[in-house]
């Protein structure tokens, strides 16, 4: 039985000069979330294009000090749903505890 280290991969990451530049100026311009930032540098390090790094998902782990399990989340979601959607956090609403406060305000 294979572990998530060792195991085939499933999801290529393969981003064009203009992902890669992009990825790049979010890096060094600004500020962003520190989670969006890993989930840049994941897709950096994993790019196994001509310009990219190619490194594995348990080197990614080790370098980035996140888990395997993140490093392949973020791969899947470049591959199914695109660059952006990757960036993003996914919010579910199934998990989502009722809001307390509404801004409605209350009688009395």
């Amino acid at each position: 039985m294979f572990s998530k280290e060792n195991a085939v991969k499933k999801y290529i990451v393969t981003l064009s000069d203009a992902e890669r530049e992009k990825l790049n100026a979010l890096i060094h311009s600004g500020k962003h979330p520190a989670q969006k930032l890993l989930k840049v540098r994941i897709l950096l390090k994993a790019d196994a294009s001509d310009g990219g790094e190619g490194w594995s998902d348990s080197e990614i782990a080790a370098a980035l000090e996140t888990s395997v399990a993140r490093v392949a989340r973020t791969r899947q979601r470049l591959v199914e749903e695109g660059l952006e959607a990757a960036l993003i956090r996914k919010h579910s609403p199934n998990s989502a505890r009722r809001r307390i406060f509404d801004g409605r305000p209350r009688p009395g």
